[in-house]
């Protein structure tokens, strides 16, 4: 028989006090809680917000824009004007359709100087579509003035640091075509072969290859080509209302690493954003936030970072080398552009603009309802 009764253990007064001395640890450690580290803290989303100012490095230059900028009906393009406030040491280049609806004077006055227009002075622009639905794109020339290129044909090329730069237009039908027998395809090649730098890029409105709405531009194809073959680095475009960047590629754009030329669509200047379409196989990244893209090109590099506005959580950064100038023979290519009169063009910089003035107030938003596109 068992001791006496009070030396036994009664189960169920063993059982509350376990339920007691748990319930005590926990709240213990509840109150604890705040001041014990995580051990997997969750990471929030990048916000890009306005650009951290910088400087390039000793011998490089920064380059920075994008396209589809000034609506009088969107907050997008203040936005990104005040990325370009936060880096006073960059140029500036614009990818097109820098004025909607129609590229008019007035639209340019009301709804892009107030905003981009004010780093009119480091701006080096090209043509878009938009522009071009005014006759000429007279607005267009009679804003921008010398610094949208000679002759009022929306072409130009000029150095940059240890960089030659081509401003190109890609509105291939009102400027009579972008084939062999074109003046600008001519005027390219020509300009090539005169200045064969170690590092080339070209800007425009329309990509040759975009997985956006849109999609690739065949009508191009010439001008592409004769890039390629130059062994340009980069080619810069609008159109698209988004961002892509490509891998490096070649004539048909399949992927080519040795001599390819690197596509960055920036089409994200501040007019409405769009998604995208089945991504291209040398699609490298996409995204869909108003930003610019900023460059950094050095003697034989370059490095880009695409910098969102403020709240916008999309970023993107890469980085290459310049091809080797061995592979490259500039001086022929002049022959493979047709028979047009082959002009070349000094590294001139556009004479300076007349100082900024004051201008009307922008639309509000309801003040402008056409479609955008």
């Amino acid at each position: 028989m068992s001791g006496s009764p009070g030396a036994r253990r009664n189960p169920y007064a063993l059982a509350a006090l376990a339920v007691a001395a748990t319930l005590a640890v926990a709240l213990v450690l509840l109150a604890l809680r705040p001041t014990l580290p995580s051990a997997a803290p969750t990471r929030s989303p990048t916000r890009a917000g306005p650009a951290t100012p910088r400087t390039a490095p000793p011998g490089s230059e920064l380059f920075v824009g994008a396209g589809d900028i000034g609506d009088c009906g969107s907050e997008g393009d203040s936005q990104t004007a005040a990325i370009l406030d936060a880096l006073p040491a960059a140029q500036v280049f614009t990818l097109g359709d820098n004025a909607y609806d129609d590229g008019t004077r007035e639209q340019f006055e009301r709804c892009y100087e107030p905003t981009w227009g004010r780093h009119r002075d480091r701006t080096w622009p090209s043509p878009g579509n938009h522009e071009y639905r005014t006759s000429g794109a007279a607005g267009y020339f009679d804003y921008f003035g010398g610094r949208a290129g000679p002759d009022r044909r929306g072409w130009y090329a000029f150095d940059l640091g240890a960089w030659r730069v081509y401003s190109l237009n890609s509105n291939c039908e009102p400027i009579g075509g972008c084939g062999r027998d074109s003046a600008q395809v001519a005027w390219l090649a020509a300009d090539l072969a005169a200045y064969p730098k170690r590092c080339t890029l070209a800007f425009m409105h329309h990509p040759r290859f975009s997985s956006g709405a849109h999609g690739s531009d065949t009508s191009l194809e010439l001008i592409w080509n004769t890039l390629y073959e130059a062994g340009v680095e980069l080619v810069l475009a609008g159109h698209e209302h988004s961002y892509e960047r490509f891998e490096p590629m070649n004539r048909e754009g399949a992927l080519d690493r040795a001599a390819g030329i690197t596509l960055f669509v920036a089409g994200t200047g501040g007019r409405s954003l769009r998604g995208f379409d089945d991504p291209l196989a040398t699609s490298a990244a996409r995204g869909e936030a108003w930003g610019v893209l900023e460059l950094t090109l050095s003697p034989d590099r370059w490095s880009s970072r695409f910098l969102a506005v403020e709240g916008a959580s999309f970023t993107d950064e890469a980085e290459g080398t310049c091809h080797d100038p061995a592979r490259f023979g500039r001086t022929a290519l002049s022959a493979r552009a047709g028979p047009a009169t082959r002009r070349a063009l000094g590294a001139r910089r556009p004479p300076p603009i007349a100082p900024h003035r004051e201008t009307p107030g922008r639309a509000s938003p309801a003040a402008n309802p056409a479609a955008r596109t």
